[in-house]
């Protein structure tokens, strides 16, 4: 199955994208600008990455005994007014986010411990219906360099449907128990894997970091195992560099992605070129 990846400029004059405009694209956009205009019921799964609202001072922190610069992250798109505006921010993607669900449709939101409880009670105000979290464990995690509190080692990724009465959502019990720890005979809720580093990890010209918080192959590979189908759609509305879409389209399924930094838009462009038996169009307005 060969995919054609398009990439779409969203045109603010537009107010509606019919599915076969969009189904396999990246849209390059304002996720609150392009979700409106996407038709109803068209995500068998999605898969929410938002900003975590780390809300981190802005002192230079060294590594004390190499004196290298911890890279934290400090994109203008983490940054928030206030909790209020945070919440509304979650609220508005998640009630767009409900209606492009099928009625057998999952979501999995990621976070940290700064922003994942908010985006839990957010989800269920809105009535989602929470099926599991599952706590990633990262087993190179980024130690904390001035020993005050705990080294955070994990992600949450909440699991939900998009209401009490969802039934027939997928679930690959066989699958899951694979990516469960050897010592658990069972499909636990507990991942442990690495984070993204080495040749996967992603450059700038100067050789840091593209993205801060890129998320490895691995932990997308087991969401999307877990809960989808080959030929199911994926929506990320907030791709970042595409490891949703890499994954995805690895694994036989229908994307739709958006994006709004443009950086992060080619270099997701770019990881999807570089695919075997990929194809990529380039439409929708100038590269």
């Amino acid at each position: 199955m060969l995919h054609t990846i398009r990439l779409v400029t969203d045109d603010p004059s537009v107010t509606k994208y019919e599915p076969d405009e969009i189904l396999n694209s990246l849209i390059w956009g304002d996720a609150l600008k392009v979700l409106p205009k996407l038709p109803d019921a068209i995500a068998d799964m999605v898969f929410l990455d938002p900003p975590y609202f780390l809300q981190l001072p802005s002192k230079r922190l060294l590594r004390w005994t190499v004196k290298t610069l911890v890279e934290g992250v400090n994109e203008e798109w983490d940054k928030f007014e206030s909790f209020e505006d945070y919440d509304h921010f979650i609220e508005s993607v998640l009630r767009e986010l409900k209606r492009l669900m099928k009625p057998t449709a999952t979501i999995w939101v990621i976070g940290t411990y700064h922003n994942i409880h908010r985006i839990g009670k957010i989800m269920q105000d809105l009535g989602f219906w929470i099926l599991n979290d599952v706590i990633w464990v990262k087993t190179n995690a980024m130690p904390n360099w001035l020993n005050v509190r705990f080294t955070n080692a994990t992600e949450t990724l909440i699991w939900a449907v998009k209401d009490k009465s969802a039934k027939g959502y997928t679930f690959h019990a066989d699958v899951a128990r694979r990516f469960s720890p050897s010592r658990f005979k069972l499909a636990i809720n507990v991942w442990e894997l690495p984070i993204c580093s080495g040749e996967e990890r992603l450059k700038d010209g100067q050789g840091k970091k593209l993205h801060p918080t890129q998320k490895p192959e691995a932990l997308l590979e087991r969401v999307i195992l877990v809960s989808t189908n080959e030929g199911d759609v994926v929506l990320d509305p907030m791709a970042g560099t595409g490891t949703t879409g890499v994954v995805a389209m690895r694994h036989r399924r229908h994307i739709v992605m958006i994006e709004r930094e443009r950086k992060y838009v080619d270099a997701c462009l770019q990881r999807l070129l570089t695919m075997p038996q990929q194809q990529t169009i380039w439409g929708g307005g100038e590269i």
